[in-house]
């Protein structure tokens, strides 16, 4: 082992000891039974869908106990980092509504980024270097490379560990003969003896108790000497922070779970008490013959921007991922669900499906509960970053906006579901408004094709309903308009009739009321006609019969 005075040179001469951060970091004054959790994204890249999901349930279990929730950047991984991940983070969990107790905005167990906490690490390093529980290694890549070799070549488990390990037991004065040629170095933890064949045995929150094979690999801990600044590897920085910031309660990915027998190891040499974990079972998606794990590089879906770009409404999502955590928040109202706890000892074992069809079907429900003002807020907030455009024609038609929503929404008992998303307005309310209404060219527009009537009778059948029209409140006295002047045109009376002989009639009642359907709205597809006048208005209404006709001034 390394004389201390060696090994102290190694770090600052101001370097703090253990005892001073475990002073910075007292234990928390809270109640009995309190949670603390901490979601960690790394900026490696784009937020996945899993990390809300894992973030919502780390949220609800710290708040629901009397605890604390906290996000702690680990971006301890440089090499990898993405520029503008961590903007994709805040805007992720502020438009998820997903508010941390402690962040590197506030805060007294910060910095809250590791990359700002290479000191504290050191210190622990240090302290394991000084007891034997760590040393350096000055292994190069291709004596790594050929340790790994040699192990697949005998079919033996690879890693550096037991006679592989070539600096675990090295003579000191080898260690120092390295530092004075001034070799690059790594520090590793050692391993404790024995764990070849050994088993661990823990209890995780939603999965009982669980069984692994032991860590025997004398794992890095601190990464090399000629990197600046100093950081140490996500393992050793878990435990180092975790312990520190008083997490009580982690909340991670099932792929976490290999490793709790190296971090019950860390814990134990640096002499904290074990973490309590909870492993959350992966989304999944389904596919032909099975499902897999939702996946970044495969599933648009997987990425929490494309929900926020599409504009699936916060809560809608949210209560969907708590549905998808607990079966039974999926079978309360949305408003209910999102205010009863998750209880991890009820989150599955078995990855839950996305499903997108669901997930619309749900978000299709909570809209039409919305009224429409809080719509129009949430709509023109989406639009103003993904369509502008829109912005200013809500602006300028407010008014139109809200009566175009309020048609078969406004009191009735079963409301239309047209919107999905935000970005469905468009689509589904795009005709109302002139700025983004495309008039019909005359009788001969190609969306009027699937009515096969003949753009003559067309357009003289939309001339003679301008010249006449009456703005009626009444939906039955508005209908009769076409009613009427659909017999003086030798329309069927309705679809039986036509089907009996259809070379009598230019089409039924059907034809001659979808005739002015597209007219006003460009589609065979709306809302209720009389409804669409009524928001429309007169004006608006004879304008678009006239461009039906083929264009100049028409009735009043």
């Amino acid at each position: 082992m390394l004389d201390r005075v060696v090994i102290d040179a190694l770090f600052p001469a101001d370097l703090s000891e253990p005892a001073h951060w475990e002073q910075r970091y007292p234990s928390r004054e809270l109640p009995e039974g309190a949670a603390v959790t901490r979601f960690g994204p790394s900026p490696t890249g784009f937020v996945h869908i899993g990390g809300v999901y894992v973030a919502t349930i780390d949220r609800d279990v710290a708040t629901n106990s009397g605890g604390v929730y906290l996000v702690r950047v680990e971006d301890t991984d440089q090499s990898r980092e993405v520029e503008g991940a961590l903007a994709q983070f805040a805007r992720a969990f502020d438009y998820f509504g997903i508010s941390s107790d402690e962040d590197d905005g506030h805060g007294d167990y910060g910095p809250y980024r590791q990359s700002a906490r290479e000191r504290i690490y050191l210190s622990y390093v240090r302290e394991l270097l000084r007891h034997g529980k760590a040393y350096l290694c000055f292994a190069t890549k291709s004596e790594l490379a050929d340790i790994t070799g040699r192990q697949q070549a005998a079919k033996i488990p690879t890693g550096y560990y037991g006679s592989w390990a070539i600096w675990r037991d090295a003579d000191p004065a080898a260690v120092q003969a390295k530092l004075a040629d001034g070799a690059p170095y790594v520090v590793r933890f050692r391993a404790p003896d024995g764990t070849t064949d050994q088993r661990v045995r823990f209890t995780d929150v939603i999965r009982g108790d669980l069984e692994h094979e032991a860590n025997r690999n004398d794992t890095v801990i601190l990464k090399s000497s000629d990197q600046s600044p100093r950081l140490p590897t996500y393992h050793f920085a878990h435990a180092v922070d975790d312990h520190l910031m008083r997490v009580t309660l982690v909340i991670r990915g099932e792929e976490w779970i290999s490793s709790v027998p190296l971090h019950l190891q860390l814990f134990d040499a640096l002499g904290f008490e074990p973490m309590t974990y909870a492993h959350i079972a992966p989304l999944m998606k389904k596919i032909s013959g099975g499902k897999r794990k939702l996946s970044k590089r495969s599933d648009p879906e997987a990425g929490v921007d494309f929900y926020i770009e599409a504009g699936y409404p916060a809560e809608a999502v949210l209560y969907y991922l708590r549905g998808l955590a607990n079966g039974r928040l999926a079978e309360l109202p949305l408003r209910q669900a999102l205010i009863t706890p998750i209880r991890l000892a009820q989150c599955g074992v078995d990855g839950p499906l996305v499903d997108l069809v669901k997930l619309e079907d749900i978000s299709a429900d909570h809209i039409a509960t919305l009224p429409g003002p809080e719509i129009l807020g949430a709509v023109r907030t989406w639009a103003a970053q993904f369509d502008p455009e829109l912005v200013t024609v809500l602006d300028t038609e407010h008014d139109l906006a809200l009566r175009a929503l309020a048609v078969e929404r406004d009191g009735v008992d079963n409301p239309r579901k047209d919107l999905r998303k935000w970005s469905d307005f468009r689509a589904a309310y795009g005709f109302f408004f002139p700025q983004l209404f495309a008039p019909l060219s005359g009788p001969t527009d190609e969306r009027l094709s699937p009515l096969g009537v003949d753009p003559t009778i067309a357009a003289s059948f939309a001339q003679n309903f301008a010249d006449g029209y009456q703005h009626l409140d009444d939906p039955q006295e508005w209908f009769n308009q076409i009613r009427e002047l659909a017999a003086k045109h030798g329309f069927a009376p309705n679809a039986k009739e036509y089907k009996k002989n259809p070379a009598a009639y230019p089409g039924s009642i059907r034809e001659a009321s979808q005739l002015i359907r597209v007219a006003l709205t460009g589609s065979t597809r709306s809302p209720d006609l009389p409804a669409i006048t009524q928001a429309l208005g007169a004006p608006e209404v004879l304008r678009r019969l006239c461009a039906l006709v083929g264009g100049g001034a028409t009735g009043s």
